[in-house]
This record gives C-alpha cells, sequence and structure tokens, in this order.
C-alpha cells in the first residue's frame, strides 16, 4: 500500500532546503537563499513553516551590526525526509 507524501516536503523549495541542510552542519540564510535561487521573502515564509513543523532550526543572531539567519536540520526533519525519500520510492517502484 502507498503511503500518502508529506505535503510539507512535497513543496519544491522547501524539498531543497531539507536536501541542502542534509549535507551540513548548519548554513546561513544567504547561502540557502543563493542555491535555491529563490527570494529572500519566499524563502523566509519556507523556513519559517519547515521550523513551525519542528524540521528544522533557526537561530538569529548578528555579525557584527548585520543580523545573521542560520538554518539547521533537526532529528524530527532528518527522520521526516527520510520517510518521504523512502515513500516516493514506494510510488516510483509500484
Amino acid at each position: 500500500m502507498l503511503k500518502d507524501l508529506d505535503p510539507l516536503l512535497h513543496s519544491q523549495l522547501r524539498l531543497g532546503v531539507m536536501s541542502l541542510l542534509l549535507g551540513v552542519d548548519s548554513a546561513e540564510f544567504t547561502w540557502l537563499k543563493e542555491k535555491t535561487n529563490s527570494t529572500a521573502g519566499n524563502l523566509s515564509v519556507q523556513l519559517d513553516k519547515l521550523s513551525e513543523a519542528g524540521y528544522i532550526e533557526v537561530v538569529k543572531s548578528f555579525s557584527g551590526k548585520k543580523p545573521l539567519t542560520t538554518c539547521k536540520i533537526t532529528k524530527k526533519g532528518i527522520k521526516a525526509f527520510e520517510d518521504y525519500v523512502n515513500n516516493l520510492k514506494g510510488y516510483i517502484n509500484n
């Protein structure tokens, strides 16, 4: 039986962010923005959604006088991503 795909991860930008965060300890907002080719506003909204779900941790601080936002995937986020990929494989191999 096929399992539902997590709608939160089914968004192209959110899936891209999660994929990028899996490969790093943490990532700055500007790096994620550059890698995903997204606008600051759209990326900010999508990071909020992932953070609210507990999939990522967002830390806001300052580097000198400049704001610095850093993101890190959580254990819950890793599990959700792995489940998503496994469920997707189920559709592909069906």
